[in-house]
């Protein structure tokens, strides 16, 4: 067999049916894209709970920009707002980043290609 002509590998059922809709891994993924929401992460994994104003402080943008970030994190589920008048104590939620990392972990828990990519023993390939 050719070293690029492996026969297809299989794909287990419970990573092509997962029960997680891609729109919700998305959502996700995108929530967590932004250095800035990262820091926010970060900066709840530490103190585990904090005001919205010492966010502000801790991250160093604007509070227009950092209230963004918080509406997209909240709004995703990754973190919950609890309303103290006149402040907003922020925390995270770790149990809605489960589907995520159940994703992540499926997606990394296969072994590795070792032969590249799969190429039909019809398909003429070529050396670039």
């Amino acid at each position: 067999m050719h070293p690029t002509t492996q026969p297809a590998r299989t794909i287990t059922p419970t990573v092509m049916e997962s029960h997680i809709p891609d729109e919700e891994l998305a959502l996700l993924a995108k929530a967590l894209a932004h250095p800035a929401r990262l820091q926010i992460i970060r900066l709840l994994l530490e103190k585990k709970t904090c005001i919205g104003c010492d966010i502000v402080d801790e991250i160093g943008l604007a509070q227009s920009t950092v209230s963004e970030h918080l509406r997209i994190l909240k709004a995703s589920g990754i973190i919950t707002g609890q309303i103290t008048r006149p402040r907003v104590c922020y925390s995270l939620n770790p149990e809605r980043l489960q589907p995520l990392v159940g994703f992540l972990n499926l997606a990394t828990a296969d072994e590795p290609a070792t032969a590249g990519c799969w190429v039909s023993p019809t398909t003429t390939t070529h050396e670039i």
